[in-house]
């Protein structure tokens, strides 16, 4: 990368919080690289006029107004068909960055051309002020998937989060690259039709990455960039809404971009355990019955939407130059077995 320094576009969209989102600008102004612009997408949010003062508080900076709220798909997508960066960093407004975040991921981009994204190691951002270093929830050290479909991540499986200690400390390729901080490939991102806007938020970035690994890319994680995020500022873990999207996109996801004879025996598996799910919602918890429902919702859902995602996917499978054997060669059967039965 001698002599060159890439241009790289932080995109941030924005619904609410303008304190967190000030707390997100005041540390990317920390930022070591010289050739680095942000563009904040503001989701309806109702802040225009305290985000238009940002832009005389902060150099390279824009504001995009939208509308009406589009999601963290929607909002991503409208900077970057309007971005001409080399690189793009898609980032939660809820994110601190550290000053040294973002020369290691461009340099490895720079290193590999058939890099189309790579993920910063995500930290807690409450953790990391009791002075813990924690893997965050949302991404931990890079993000992996098991054959039916199911995320997790380097440093988090289902409920269980691990303390850093350095164990992942090694660049390494991975599955998907999380929406907390995800940098990419400009003109990769922007050719394969960015993110999937039907999602609206939760689980757009699996889908794109898994379509960028189709076509023959790779993903890694780079941790010698650290990112903390602090979480749930959308929507609460607890939310009803939430457990609703990441059901109904994770079948979407699974829907539009496995292979036909993984589909055969994973579609009808998976549908079992849907119904699992719903029931163990009901059978403990807080909002048992709202999680329950939403589940079932997302189930009706993808019925509903079959021939629009039936599109989407022939559009998916017709464009791919990797096949399911070599995409999940080494990839756990299930993450479900692993953590409940072998203790992994």
């Amino acid at each position: 990368m001698e002599g060159r320094n890439p241009s790289v576009e932080i995109i941030i969209p924005h619904f609410r919080g303008f304190a967190m989102l000030e707390r997100c600008l005041d540390s990317l102004a920390e930022t070591r690289y010289p050739a680095m612009d942000i563009c904040i997408v503001d989701n309806d949010s109702g802040e225009g006029g305290a985000l238009g003062g940002l832009e005389r508080k902060f150099e390279k900076l824009r504001v995009t107004s939208l509308q009406v709220n589009k999601g963290y798909a929607g909002g991503c997508n409208s900077a970057l068909f309007s971005s001409s960066a080399d690189y793009v960093v898609f980032l939660n407004d809820d994110a601190v960055v550290e000053p040294s975040w973002l020369q290691p991921l461009v340099e490895a981009a720079e290193t590999d051309g058939s890099i189309a994204a790579l993920q910063p190691k995500i930290l807690s951002f409450r953790e990391h002020r009791k002075g813990k270093k924690v893997f965050d929830y949302a991404g931990g050290a890079g993000g992996l998937i098991d054959r039916l479909g199911y995320p997790y991540c380097y440093g988090r499986t289902f409920y269980r989060v691990e303390n850093d200690f350095g164990q992942y400390d090694r660049e390494q390729d991975i599955f998907w690259a999380s929406g907390v901080a995800m940098f990419a490939r400009r003109e990769v991102v922007a050719e394969l039709g960015g993110f999937d806007e039907d999602f609206f938020m939760h689980m757009e970035e699996i889908d794109l990455c898994w379509r960028i690994l189709l076509n023959g890319y790779r993903i890694a994680s780079v941790p010698l960039s650290t990112v903390y995020h602090e979480g749930g500022a959308s929507l609460d873990r607890g939310s009803p809404e939430k457990t609703y999207l990441n059901h109904r996109n994770n079948l979407t996801m699974l829907f539009k971009n496995r292979g036909t004879a993984a589909l055969v025996w994973v579609l009808p598996l998976r549908l079992l355990l849907e119904c699992l799910a719903a029931a163990r919602y009901l059978a403990a918890g807080q909002y048992r019955l709202e999680k329950a429902a939403g589940v079932l919702r997302a189930l009706l859902d993808n019925v509903l939407r079959l021939r629009h995602t039936l599109r989407k996917r022939k559009i998916v499978q017709r464009g791919r130059t990797v096949s399911d054997s070599k995409l999940f060669c080494r990839t756990p059967f299930t993450i479900l077995f692993s953590r409940t039965v072998r203790k992994k």
